[in-house]
């Protein structure tokens, strides 16, 4: 199959890519090498390169000539939390995305696979055990400066327990990013509602791995606990440590993407990509503490008001219907972060 790969020079897309390939697709990369992600560097890959940006419908048009299926991981990436970057998460993801969709109309492409993400959950749904799953209230400073850093329940205001997070719960994006992956599925959707298209929506949770760059919404905690034990220091673990993740393995991630890839329906669907184990920020910390040889953790009880305490996938969906399963280990994975490291200077 020929596929269309937007972002393909970036930290999943590299490794979408090299599966891509191995799979026996003919691969065409599409990437505009962002300034603030390639900082003027062009990475050497294999495949087709072509450099442009899918805000570009005229570009776009070249790029999707005799291509079966298109991979869009193209998107501005980011914790979201600088409002002066809302313009740019709107015309990037957004704007870019309905080009591509409108593009590929055009050429007649009725295949996509979107990388979307688990940020589009917000703080998910929680368990109370009176009142069943329930949005948590926002945590308040006064609760976590006391060390009370557990959700409550918006109606009897009693501790929640974490759930994982499903495929239909409902979205609830904290910041711009979330909400720009989210508009990027509405307008995924629409697109395959009104052309009969195939659409697959990936909600990847905590992508970790080489190439991983340190200003990744997924797992970028990663990256900054190992900056400071490449320089000695013991990583800083906020809160008490048990924030919840999914942290998933980025050649994985690749997997999924592909079968995704290769997998052709009527209209829309969206599945959840995880490992399926949820690990707490203390036990990543420590994990990569042995995977360097370096200090302990140190959990400090400091905390960020508005973070998410936790967010964990149900990727029953997607192991389903594609027979995918995560391959890499844990603590074999963190061994070869270590090993590797985390780039800055990478995007998706």
């Amino acid at each position: 199959m020929r596929v269309l790969l937007t972002g393909g020079a970036g930290f999943i897309g590299r490794h979408v890519l090299t599966n891509l390939i191995s799979s026996g697709h003919q691969v065409r990369v599409f990437d505009s090498l962002r300034a603030d992600v390639h900082h003027g560097r062009t990475p050497a890959l294999d495949g087709e390169l072509v450099i442009g940006d899918v805000r570009d419908g005229a570009a776009l048009d070249e790029a999707l000539r005799d291509i079966d299926a298109v991979c869009h991981l193209a998107a501005k990436v980011g914790l979201g939390v600088d409002l002066q970057d809302l313009p740019d998460y709107a015309s990037s993801n957004d704007y870019g995305t309905a080009e591509l969709l409108a593009a590929m109309t055009r050429a007649d492409v009725g295949r996509i696979t979107l990388a979307s993400s688990m940020v589009a959950y917000g703080a998910g749904l929680c368990a109370c055990p009176e009142h069943g799953s329930v949005p948590p209230l926002p945590r308040s400073e006064a609760d976590l400066a006391g060390g009370e850093f557990e959700p409550r329940c918006p109606i009897c205001r009693r501790t929640l327990s974490p759930r994982l997070v499903g495929e239909d719960d409902p979205v609830s994006p904290q910041n711009g990013y979330a909400a720009s992956k989210v508009a990027q599925e509405h307008l995924v959707s629409a697109w395959a509602r009104a052309s009969g298209g195939s659409a697959i929506a990936l909600r990847y949770h905590n992508v970790y791995g080489p190439g991983m760059p340190r200003d990744t919404p997924y797992a970028g905690v990663a990256a900054v606990f190992l900056s400071a034990l490449r320089n000695g220091r013991a990583p800083r673990v906020f809160e008490d440590g048990g924030q919840r993740r999914d942290f998933v393995h980025v050649r994985d991630i690749a997997t999924a993407t592909v079968r995704a890839v290769e997998h052709e329906q009527g209209g829309m669907a969206v599945f959840n990509v995880g490992s399926g184990t949820p690990r707490t920020i203390r036990e990543m910390a420590a994990g990569l503490s042995r995977a360097v040889g370096g200090p302990e953790p140190v959990v400090t009880g400091e905390f960020r008001l508005g973070d998410v305490r936790h967010i964990t996938a149900d990727s029953s969906r997607v192991r389903e219907e594609f027979g995918w399963r995560p391959r890499v280990d844990f603590a074999v994975g963190l061994s070869e972060l270590a090993d590797g490291g985390g780039e800055s200077a990478a995007g998706r």
